[in-house]
């Protein structure tokens, strides 16, 4: 599977990122995906290639790039549940720095890149996250409707809060279909169900599922959080969707 490392143009400088595309000599639909709290790494390099494996070209970004190139910080192979709350700690104030205006001129730059790379296809792209990158994913696909076909995220947080700019308060604006994959803790019941309702009513094509016997993470495999059912079950709505809303007819 091809991969490269690249330098995406921003309105901040130059952003880090790695993209993977199948090696057919052909394009493919692009699809931008949105990393985790802990940063641009194997595991999700990984995830990209798996994706790619598909028919689609991933591009993944390093979010933190106004603080330097990943890793920005010295990340053991294995994140366990007795170090993660350090970890978290440690990025929490890169997580804080990267504001709802900084994420809009990211995304503008990061879709102007992925649309125009020479492997991808014209067309709609897809927008997909998690953890943090879930509501990035979906703060890309509100801002850029005629663009971003399907939002995915997994194991999100944040997407209801009482900020003005909560992302559950974008939702009139989204044309892309949408799935989110909750763990158990993500979310209270009370906030899955405002999201859900938000969607509904602004007549948005969505599914949502609390995976069972999950905790938050659960997709990545270089953490205790890690689920292998889970995963699958993540490929299994995350597939589909993107055939449907990018390569079907």
């Amino acid at each position: 599977m091809p991969s490269k490392t690249l330098q995406i143009p921003t309105t901040d400088g130059q952003a880090d990122a790695f993209a993977a595309f199948p090696d057919r000599g052909e394009r493919h639909p692009g699809v931008l995906l949105y990393m985790d709290v802990s940063g641009l790494r194997p595991v999700l390099e990984e995830r990209a290639c798996e994706l790619a494996e598909h028919g689609y070209y991933v591009l993944v970004p390093n979010v933190y790039h106004r603080h330097g190139p990943a890793p920005l910080t010295e990340l053991p192979e294995h994140i366990g549940e007795e170090i993660r709350p350090a970890v978290v700690a440690q990025l929490m104030p890169l997580v804080e720095a990267h504001t709802t205006e900084r994420a809009l001129r990211d995304a503008d730059a990061y879709l102007r890149f992925l649309t125009t790379q020479p492997e991808v296809s014209a067309g709609p792209v897809a927008a997909i996250g998690y953890c943090m990158g879930a509501v990035l994913a979906m703060r890309t696909a509100a801002a850029h409707p005629d663009q971003v076909a399907a939002v995915a995220g997994f194991h999100p947080g944040n997407l209801v809060t009482d900020a003005p700019d909560s992302p559950h308060r974008l939702v009139s604006r989204l044309t892309a279909q949408v799935h989110h994959g909750h763990a158990e803790n993500d979310m209270t019941p009370e906030g899955i169900s405002e999201l859900h309702q938000a969607l509904g009513a602004a007549g948005v094509g969505h599914t949502s599922e609390t995976y069972p016997g999950t905790v938050h993470g659960f997709t990545m495999s270089d953490t205790d959080a890690f689920n292998p059912s889970a995963v699958q079950r993540h490929w299994n709505r995350l597939l589909p969707l993107l055939d449907r809303t990018l390569t079907s007819g």
